[in-house]
């Protein structure tokens, strides 16, 4: 049983998803609790597997009974499962905040779930091509869940998105193809094998297919330069895709480019290759601060917080680029933290938004003693985003940044001191405005029920959704000694070969 839980991660939402698309043939009232019931049962396994990885080690699955490197492989080790119990986790509770803030229809469910099942494939695959075809699930949901917004502009947002997706997944397809004709696998285990073995890190081949593939994956995270579809992408999209997509797409997009760099290429090719790493890391920082100062121009909050994930997920490549123990800890450290931490800031935009009809710095003014519940806690995820302990925010930071000053990279150590810097100045801002400055905007209190003008109700659940992720940005620091645990013993070992 235990060894089939990989599998059942990803066949669950898919079947799951089926259903309210044929549901909706006949109405759209069963799409939220199949999906509901779908995620509670991923959400378990997902536990599940989590704890059998701290408890025994690495779990596989040969899909179909063939074996590696000829049949598709399941692997999870730490870090996938600290991934795969995210992606169960933030789908089961953005779905709460979807109860009231809509969409509301079968198809939209259908997407949702498949979005979940595309997710989880891309974290517990153990196949390059595999990886790709996941992706492309992935993205293609993430397209039409941008889609479903009621305004032009989404559609606008979602066709913009799609086309510099698919250049990004065509180029890591390419980039596949290419280590298929260096080495004859796919297999990722397989892979880091041969390419070992045959000691060509710089090989034309072998650089190519590096190149092709971070490439398209640094498209996927949104990295500066090649961001520019994720703020459109967040600010025209329902509140509940952006609470969504923000939080997990770029994320586990990250999480498989460090499972590139870690059980593909390895640390020995970065070590054999330093112009690799110095491009990774010189990329990451670059993305660091172009996002930091693109997001402190900003007015408009949702397009501030896309910006600012731009600069955030910079943070999170260059701690994997860097290959220490503690930088990948710290990298991991951020990437699940940033995830609970966007998720919980974009929730919150929208209970505002709904409320108040504030979309900007400036309308924020005074929302402090206006909506006293979701301003207290977007202040708490912003406090905790720019790193203010005991946030986990800060862990992550602290880790990298140690991380890279035993690896002597000094210049990484100015960029992340300086990006905190200025992640304080953009989100200090907002915080002024909550608390220091006089309301413009009317708005009710959090405790009453309002609707905006489409109808749709501010309910209980979804300020509930914001105050959990609020209060999971402080307390997850006590799971960073587990975690750190976790990853030394299934995936660091690989860093110190």
């Amino acid at each position: 049983m235990i060894e089939h839980l990989p599998v059942l991660l990803v066949v669950l939402p898919i079947v799951g998803g089926a259903i309210p698309l044929a549901a909706s043939l006949v109405s759209d009232r069963a799409g939220w609790p199949v999906a509901t019931l779908t995620l509670v049962g991923q959400t378990g396994l997902a536990g599940l597997l989590a704890w059998t990885v701290s408890s025994s080690g690495t779990v596989s699955y040969a899909v179909g009974g063939f074996a590696a490197p000829y049949g598709i492989e399941l692997v999870v080790d730490g870090l996938s499962a600290a991934v795969a119990l995210l992606v169960a986790v933030i789908s089961l509770g953005v779905l709460a905040y979807a109860r009231k803030a809509g969409p509301h229809s079968g198809p939209f469910y259908g997407l949702y779930l498949l979005l979940v099942a595309g997710l989880t494939g891309m974290t517990v695959t153990g196949d390059v091509f595999n990886l790709y075809v996941f992706l492309e699930i992935t993205g293609l949901a993430a397209y039409g869940l941008v889609a479903s917004g009621r305004d032009a502009s989404a559609a606008v947002a979602a066709l913009k998105y799609l086309i510099i997706g698919t250049v990004g997944a065509s180029l890591y397809l390419l980039g596949v193809g290419y280590l298929l004709a260096a080495t004859g696998t796919l297999n990722m285990a397989d892979l880091a094998t041969k390419l070992g073995e045959m000691a060509a890190y710089d090989s034309t081949l072998v650089l190519t297919a590096f190149g092709l593939m971070v490439g398209g994956l640094t498209v996927k995270v949104a990295l500066f330069p090649l961001h520019t579809w994720q703020p459109d992408a967040y600010a025209n999209a329902p509140d509940t895709v952006s609470a969504f997509i923000s939080a997990l797409v770029s994320t586990v997009s990250a999480y498989a480019l460090a499972r590139l760099l870690f059980s593909v290429f390895t640390v020995d090719f970065l070590t054999a290759v330093p112009v690799a790493r110095w491009a990774l890391v010189g990329l990451a920082c670059v993305s660091i601060v172009a996002g930091s100062a693109l997001a402190v121009s900003q007015d408009s909050v949702q397009r501030m917080l896309a910006y600012s994930s731009v600069s955030q997920f910079g943070l999170v490549v260059a701690g994997f680029a860097i290959a220490t123990p503690l930088a990948v800890v710290g990298a991991t450290v951020h990437l699940l933290g940033h995830a609970v931490m966007k998720g919980g800031l974009f929730a919150a935009t929208g209970v505002i938004e709904r409320k108040t009809g504030a979309t900007t710095v400036n309308g924020y003014a005074g929302m402090g003693s206006r909506v006293p519940v979701s301003a207290f806690a977007f202040a708490v995820l912003s406090l905790a985003m720019v790193g203010v302990p005991p946030a986990v925010g800060f862990v992550g930071k602290w880790y990298i940044v140690l991380g890279a000053v035993n690896a002597e990279n000094w210049p990484v150590v100015a960029v992340l001191l300086a990006s905190t810097l200025l992640t304080l100045a953009y989100f200090a801002r907002l915080v002024e405005r909550l608390y220091f400055a006089e309301a413009t905007i009317h708005s009710k209190p959090d405790e009453a029920p309002v609707t905006d003008g489409s109808g749709q109700a501010v309910s209980f659940g979804m300020i509930a959704v914001v105050v959990i992720a609020a209060a999971l940005a402080v307390v997850l620091t006590a799971a960073v000694p587990t975690l750190e645990h976790v990853l030394r013993e299934t995936l660091i070992p690989v860093l110190n070969q």
